[in-house]
This record gives C-alpha cells, sequence and structure tokens, in this order.
C-alpha cells in the first residue's frame, strides 16, 4: 500500500529524484525522461477517459492508467543484472498485461472493416483524444526504448507499450462508429494535378 502523507520533501531541489532501490538519479537522465513520458501518456488516456460515458470502455481505460503505474514503477527500480522478476517488493510488467492489449485488440477488429489506406487522427472527438493519448503513448515508447540501449529495460515493459499504441488505435477506430466514421488519408490530396 502507497502512503503519501507529504507531497513535497525538498530533496529534488538540485535536480535529482530518488528511484525505488533508494539511489538517486538526475531528473535529465534517459530513466526519468521514460517515466516522465508514461505519466504523460498516462495522462493524455485519463483525459480521453473523462471524455467517455462511463461503461466498458473507461473500465479498460482505467485499467490501462493502472497498468502505466506499474509500468512506471518498472521503470523506477533499476536492473543490473538482467533479472527482471517480480517480487513481493519489486513491481515489475509481466506479459499477461500485453495479453489482454492483444486480446482486446482481437476483439475490437472482430467489428471493423479491413483498412484501405491509413486513418488521419481525428473522427469523433473521443476518437481524436484517443488518438493524441496513442501519440503519447508512442513517444514514451521511443523514450523507454532510448533508455534500453544504455540500460537493462523488462523485456515484457517494452512488449507492453508497444501493444499498448496498437490498442489506441484499433479503439479510436472503434470509437468512431466501428470505423465507419474514420478520416482517411488521400496521399498527395491536395497537390496539383501536374507536380
Amino acid at each position: 500500500m502507497v502512503k503519501l502523507n507529504k507531497i513535497y520533501t525538498r530533496t529534488g531541489d538540485d535536480g535529482s529524484t530518488g528511484l525505488v532501490d533508494g539511489s538517486r538519479t538526475g531528473k535529465q537522465s534517459a530513466r526519468i525522461e521514460a517515466i516522465g513520458k508514461v505519466d504523460e501518456a498516462n495522462s493524455a488516456i485519463g483525459l480521453a477517459a473523462a471524455n467517455l460515458e462511463t461503461g466498458p470502455h473507461t473500465e479498460a481505460l482505467y485499467r490501462i492508467q493502472n497498468d502505466l503505474f506499474d509500468l512506471g514503477a518498472d521503470l523506477a527500480t533499476p536492473c543490473a543484472d538482467g533479472d527482471f522478476t517480480p517480487s513481493e517488493m519489486v513491481l515489475r510488467i509481466v506479459p499477461v498485461q500485453a495479453t489482454w492489449l492483444e486480446q482486446a485488440i482481437d476483439a475490437f477488429n472482430e467489428r471493423l472493416e479491413p483498412l484501405t489506406s491509413f486513418v488521419l487522427p481525428g473522427g469523433s472527438e473521443a476518437a481524436a483524444r484517443v488518438h493524441v493519448a496513442r501519440a503519447a503513448v508512442r513517444a514514451a515508447e521511443r523514450a523507454i526504448v532510448a533508455l534500453a540501449d544504455g540500460e537493462p529495460v523488462n523485456p515484457a515493459a517494452l512488449a507492453y507499450i508497444n501493444r499498448l499504441s496498437d490498442y489506441l488505435f484499433v479503439f479510436a477506430r472503434v470509437l468512431n462508429d466501428n470505423g465507419a466514421s474514420d478520416v482517411t488519408w488521400v496521399p498527395g490530396a491536395n497537390r496539383p494535378r501536374d507536380s
């Protein structure tokens, strides 16, 4: 159980922040950049959820938000030896979390027409908000991959964040009348015909 009695500690006034293992790192580090991008994505998902009627879709987004807090905890726990086994004291993303996203994507896809072009990020306001969240998740993924270039990162975490952007893309199509209201890309549509 997490208990937060005091929000400010003053320990970060020097530009550093504490990690789960007790070590400190600079707030500009690749690890903190990745954690921050996950937080931004989580906030964008919260905004998307706030735009929907309470029901199965919002419950799914709340589940994902919880998973993103797990992901933040995972990233905040360095692992030099590459053993990303979760324990009572160490929270890690596990493969079943990405599997849940895959199953949800498959269920969504059963009711969607196949795409014949790329989809522009828009349509309904609800879908547009989910596309904004998808773009934020992609930014988080890039930050996590950048961290993985220099330090070990849980492979299940990488799989989860990659799958999440796929989930949000398909979910946005569901919110666009199961794809019927998607706005599709027309390559070169605004160029003069003789160019």
